[in-house]
């Protein structure tokens, strides 16, 4: 986990949402790593989960992950959870849970489902008051740039309906 919190770092410093995934396999060796790249790519599934899964397919040379652990600091959203499901992955270890968007114990339960058919075990909460903040303090200083560049304007403008 400390792997994908130091990947989530360097997400937040290229000002994406702090998110890192570290992939393992059954050795516990390092198939795959990645932090949230949605804004530099322009791709709204470049979710730090999704290109782990893809770069772990190709290390591996299978799209059955069966074998593998997924490490993340944030619980998965629906996209990613579907396709933890589909890479039939043996365990996922998430940090922090996502009171919004969180598909596998918080919002929704996506892995225990019956659109599921595939169970993977999951352990939330691990080192989750790093992750939580981690994100925290990201989106406070996101907030801040905000305030700053535009003032009450941005406040405002939030706030109207279109």
């Amino acid at each position: 986990m400390s792997k994908a919190i130091a990947l989530a770092q360097a997400a937040g410093e290229a000002n994406e949402v702090p998110v890192g995934a570290v992939i393992i396999d059954s050795n516990h060796n390092v198939v795959a790593t990645a932090e949230n790249r949605r804004e530099r790519d322009k791709d709204p599934t470049a979710h730090a989960e999704i290109l782990a899964l893809r770069q772990a397919g190709q290390a591996i040379q299978n799209w059955h992950l069966n074998n593998c652990t997924l490490y993340v600091t944030l619980e998965p959203c629906p996209m990613c959870a579907g396709a933890i499901i589909q890479a039939r992955l043996k365990l996922l270890v998430y940090g922090a849970d996502d009171p919004k968007t969180g598909a596998i114990r918080t919002v929704a339960n996506i892995p225990d489902s019956a659109c599921s058919y595939h169970h993977v075990t999951v352990f939330g909460g691990i080192l989750a008051s790093v992750c939580r903040t981690q994100l925290q303090s990201w989106f406070a200083a996101q907030r801040q740039l905000k305030q700053e560049r535009w003032g009450d304007e941005a406040i405002k403008w939030g706030s109207r309906k279109l």
